[in-house]
């Protein structure tokens, strides 16, 4: 099992941000292997695609050198001019196999982990130029995986070729006895055919190296418990920060909703567990009464003292206080089921107020009755 420095086991799977991070920094799963294979697939069914185009110019170009006069040979002009006539008569099927391969190249070295760019592995790094680092890289466990590997793969592609070269040996030495078409086109299925039995080969090494690479590089990246807590708490924050920062929230909040008081048109009272303010703006278009401010115990008695410094009318009315607290966020309209109760209230409220300008004071208020699906005992 992987150990961190401090000895401690990485016993969790790698969080996304780690990831990520791994990821940003060139940190991929990669199969050299693949990438070997899959050039040689392409290269093989290339050249086996193209092999009339190939012919025709190796033909050319074989003919064109192999016939050259004797003058020819001391004139540097001519020997330029062959030499030129010779990549000329190559170009075209070079440019598309040089191409292909160009491209199956880039597709291997990105089909295990996707395309991704980094300038991070190009930083200069002074662990890289430490003699003591660089001596545990050579003697560390994953030197000897690779050792391994490689000797494998030396010895299986090895042997491969060996078995290939002496299976094709006696066509390869009658070529010299064909013609040149024949013989460009005989040597071509033979690489071709070579290709595909090295490529073979390479195939099986690739099966066993894509998902070792994959597994090794999530034990590289696997993380202690402490890492993930560390990791959570980054992200998170400090539970003690957190916490202070939504007292702060709470408080500015509640700051707010202290500053909205003094707009209210009555305050409902419990009258000493809930204290519910309501607004009732008719010149703004508002269909019902706004709650504007609500709070229990101490904010309902900070909501009564605010009231009763700006003169607001405080009714005390338990059962629709505690109905409206319950059924009503600040800044939403009260329950289409309380507006009845809730506009005899008001009434009464208006009623009251006009009689500080001489009006006459009005009747008692009446029972505030609060439907039943409404009803809360505060608990």
């Amino acid at each position: 099992m992987a150990e961190n420095e401090d000895g401690s086991e990485k016993t969790e799977s790698a969080s996304s941000k780690k990831l990520q991070d791994a990821r940003a920094k060139g940190n991929l799963p990669r199969s050299k292997d693949l990438s070997s294979a899959l050039l040689l697939i392409v290269a093989a069914v290339t050249i086996y695609g193209t092999g009339t185009l190939l012919v025709r110019d190796l033909s050319v170009l074989f003919n064109f050198n192999f016939i050259v006069e004797r003058k020819d040979i001391f004139d540097l002009s001519r020997m330029v001019f062959h030499l030129y006539e010779s990549v000329v008569a190559m170009m075209d099927s070079m440019i598309l196999l040089m191409s292909v391969l160009a491209a199956a190249g880039i597709i291997g070295s990105i089909a295990l982990g996707g395309l991704n760019f980094s300038w991070e592995p190009l930083l200069p790094k002074l662990s890289k130029m430490s003699p003591i680092a660089g001596i545990k890289r050579m003697f560390s466990m994953q030197s000897l995986v690779e050792l391994l590997k490689s000797i494998a793969k030396v010895s299986l592609v090895g042997l491969v070729a060996v078995l290939v070269i002496n299976y094709f040996l006696p066509e390869t030495l009658a070529l010299t006895f064909q013609a040149i078409e024949l013989s460009v086109a005989h040597g071509i299925d033979i690489v071709v055919w070579s290709f595909v039995f090295v490529t073979l080969a390479l195939v099986l090494i690739a099966a066993i190296d894509v998902p070792f690479q994959i597994w090794s590089h999530k034990e590289k990246l696997k993380m202690t418990k402490q890492e993930v807590k560390d990791e959570f708490k980054q992200q998170e924050g400090d539970p003690q920060v957190r916490g202070r920062i939504r007292q702060l929230q709470r408080q500015a909040a509640m700051n707010r909703m202290m500053s909205d008081v003094p707009e209210a048109d009555v305050i409902i009272t419990n009258p000493t567990h809930f204290s519910v303010a309501l607004k009732y703006d008719q010149t703004g278009g508002s269909a019902a009464p706004i709650m504007i401010a609500k709070g229990g115990d101490f904010i309902a008695l900070k909501i009564r003292e605010i009231g009763n410094h700006y003169d607001i009318p405080v009714i005390q009315s338990p059962e629709l206080a505690r109905a409206i607290y319950r059924h009503t966020e600040i800044g939403d309209e009260i329950p289409q089921g309380l507006f009845k109760v809730v506009a005899q209230l008001l009434a009464y409220v208006y009623q009251l107020r006009n009689a500080r300008t001489g009006a006459p004071m009005p009747d008692p208020m009446p029972t505030l009755d609060v439907p039943d699906e409404f009803r809360w005992d505060g608990e």
